[in-house]
């Protein structure tokens, strides 16, 4: 009864409230996560309800807007037309590839801060990867024959626009639950994806690009740690080439600013303002909003994420702390205590995936978060997204019910 009732009261909260500003993940918190992301579906009422909360709600995600395996193309799977989003402006609003690939409602797309010469190169990124994944493959798996390690490639291989990403999740079922072999397979790739970066330096572009691993065990000189497979859990799962700057926390400067400039005519941080332009701590960050939004612009964040990881080290009383959502949901929460505001974070439960991630039901946070971790959810969806979908879609129409009346 305790569990329903702080979903309730939340809620309650969020409806009344005079301004709010929803931030959220996709894959994981409203699309449950599976192994061929071909096949990923998003329920119809939960599209019509983000359109409800208008230029209260934005997503934050590290997949893409557009091509064949963007988000786009889900929702016109589930309307059932490629013409009806567009026209009744229902694609959803906010920032993919981790801060790049900023869309409308009605599918129009920008991406400033991205040169052309960048956008060649990860162009021209699958068919660097291709002849490398064979041999990877054939290394690892030295009974596969060729026309198994096309069918793999296609699904380990994704060609998006502005984050090349290779996939371990058809490989992890061919090594079953040898947790050596899929460590072999994260090594292996993570190597691979530094001989990437090290041609796009040969082309003149050396501060261009880094590697976002997800999920991952935070930041070591300036680069994200895998996190290996074990017999309890299955680790990282890909790794995506992003362009520099494009990371979660930037995106929340860029969405507030956008945000705000609905509201009141006036963006905080300048009409322009791009992931590049977005300072590189956490402390400048919030400096920045400190400097440039007045507190009675700032609106009541929701962060609401999937990937976040906690794992204690070794022998030691210390944790890596990382997972792709950390830094975005740490902003929101760390930005609400500094303008005295009581933002709300979300963590939805996606281990009822196809694909393996610590499970609150088994273990409560375990893998996840812990005892000392600055990080605070006010909201456990235990049982994921079709859970958190019913509770926002609740939300939602509550919520414009409310802003038509006040």
């Amino acid at each position: 009864m305790e569990y329903i009732a702080s979903h309730l009261k939340i809620q309650k909260q969020l409806i009344f409230s005079k301004d709010i500003l929803v931030i959220q993940d996709i894959d994981g918190v409203c699309i449950p996560l599976v192994k061929d992301p071909m096949t990923r579906k998003l329920e119809s009422k939960y599209i019509y309800a983000a359109k409800s909360l208008a230029e209260e709600f934005f997503v934050l995600t590290c997949g893409e807007h557009e091509g064949p395996r963007g988000v786009n193309r889900i929702i016109e799977r589930s309307l059932r037309s490629s013409i009806e989003p567009k026209k009744k402006e229902l694609y959803l609003r906010g920032l993919a590839a981790c801060g790049v690939e900023y869309q409308e409602n009605n599918g129009e797309i920008s991406f400033e801060g991205v040169s052309e010469k960048e956008l060649n190169f990860l162009s021209i990124v699958p068919s660097l990867i291709r002849p490398k994944f064979d041999l990877i493959v054939k290394s690892i798996f030295p009974d596969l024959n060729q026309e198994d390690i096309n069918f793999h490639a296609a699904k380990s291989i994704c060609q998006t626009r502005f984050s090349p990403t290779i996939n371990f999740n058809s490989l992890f079922e061919l090594g079953e639950k040898d947790f050596n072999k899929r460590k072999l397979v994260q090594i292996s790739f993570e190597k691979m994806m530094d001989e990437i970066i090290y041609e796009a330096e040969n082309e003149g572009l050396k501060n261009s690009f880094f590697l976002h691993i997800s999920p991952n065990l935070g930041n070591e000189n300036d680069r994200e740690i895998i996190k290996l497979s074990s017999k309890s859990d299955i680790g990282s799962t890909d790794i995506q080439l992003l362009i520099k700057g494009a990371v979660k926390d930037s995106g929340v400067l860029f969405l507030l600013n956008k945000f705000i400039e609905i509201k009141t005519g006036k963006a905080p941080f300048g009409s322009n303002f791009n992931f590049r332009d977005a300072p590189k701590s956490l402390r400048e960050k919030i400096d920045l909003c400190k400097k440039s939004i007045q507190i009675g612009d700032m609106p009541l964040i929701v962060g609401v994420g999937d990937t976040v990881t906690s794992k204690k080290n070794n022998g030691e009383k210390s944790y890596s702390r990382g997972g792709s959502d950390r830094s975005f949901l740490e902003f929101i929460q760390i930005l609400g205590n500094e303008f005295g505001i009581n933002n709300k974070i979300i963590f939805v439960d996606s281990s009822s995936g196809e694909v393996e991630r610590p499970s609150t039901k088994k273990s409560d946070l375990m893998g996840i978060s812990d005892v000392y971790d600055n990080l605070k959810f006010d909201l456990v969806f235990k049982d994921g997204p079709k859970e958190y979908i019913s509770w926002f879609i609740e939300l939602a129409n509550k919520r414009s019910n409310f802003k038509k009346t006040s």
